[in-house]
């Protein structure tokens, strides 16, 4: 249960990423958010974990970094600018359906009947929410929403699929080294982009940016990635993936606590809905893992003889 509510610190507070970027970023400049949301933290943590990719691990990450951080934020902010506070974050809704159909194919885990309930029951709920949307919907922010949804999925499975590399010494890599390489790639390929198409600001940046810069970069990319990453690397990629569900939750609720938007009856029984399903779709990946018993210590990998320490 603990290491479920510390990964979901991550959608939380990927939640406050559409408020913080209509009331403290500059307009129009969605590239530039990436890069300075993504790559100081990944500088960061790098100096933190001080450990460097290792082999096939440099083209492993700059592949997670590109589904996970660097095209999954370009998208994310073109979203953000062109649709209202919550709307971009609630076409998420799709994505456990998406990582289960992912991860029935590539992983090891089953296409359940329940889990297809749960993740169906998440799309209803956020579809409550969406219909009781008063802006203007754009299309293009939709599917830049559904293209960073799509690219996130992706990333998600593949992290799974690929798990933590091992380092010179033998030891599993930690999720703060493999967080810190994806976001380093993911922001160091946005920073191609942003001079390609975006150029660097002309103006100066005023202090009100700032503060949302530094906010997205160290709260809501580098603690929030290192929170999702780890927790991905323990609970099952489906399971994990329902949590992400919570980010349009915590958006609407601020587009209408802070922002004034409208948020009907039917958009408060979405809300109720998605974290039913939130806690369905957690709780049916968590008992198919064994309810998360750990294994005796004298039975780990690291206490057994040599002869006996390889996985069979």
């Amino acid at each position: 249960m603990r290491l479920i509510l510390a990964t979901s610190l991550a959608p939380v507070l990927w939640g406050t990423t559409y408020l913080t970027t209509t009331m403290f970023l500059p307009a129009d400049r969605p590239l530039l958010a990436g890069v300075l949301r993504a790559l100081p933290a990944g500088l960061l943590l790098l100096a933190l974990s001080r450990q460097l990719p290792q082999g096939a691990w440099w083209w492993k990450s700059w592949v997670l970094g590109m589904l996970n951080i660097g095209a999954f934020f370009a998208l994310l902010f073109v979203a953000a600018y062109r649709l209202p506070g919550g709307v971009a974050a609630i076409v998420g809704g799709i994505q456990p359906l998406l990582v289960a159909v992912l991860a029935s194919a590539v992983l090891t885990e089953k296409l359940t009947f329940p889990r297809v309930l749960a993740g169906a029951a998440g799309v209803l709920g956020v579809a409550l929410i969406v219909l009781q949307s008063q802006a203007r919907l754009d299309a293009l922010g939709l599917a830049a929403a559904a293209g960073g949804t799509v690219s996130m999925a992706a990333g998600t499975v593949l992290a799974k699929k690929w798990g933590q590399p091992l380092s010179r010494a033998g030891r599993p890599v930690t999720p703060l080294a493999t967080t810190a390489w994806q976001l380093v790639a993911g922001g160091a390929s946005l920073s191609v982009l942003l001079l390609v198409f975006e150029g660097l600001p002309a103006d100066p940046l005023t202090n009100s940016n700032i503060l949302g810069y530094l906010y997205l970069s160290v709260v809501g990319t580098a603690f929030a990635y290192f929170c999702w990453f780890r927790g991905l690397s323990r609970l099952p990629a489906g399971a994990a993936a329902f949590l992400g569900l919570l980010s349009p939750v915590v958006a609407i609720v601020l587009g209408w606590a802070v922002a004034g938007q409208s948020m009907g009856a039917l958009q408060i029984v979405g809300i109720a809905v998605v974290l039913v399903s939130v806690a369905a779709g957690v709780s049916l990946g968590s008992l198919r893992r064994g309810g998360g018993k750990r294994r005796p210590e004298n039975l780990r990998p690291e206490n057994l003889p040599r002869s006996y320490a390889r996985e069979p």
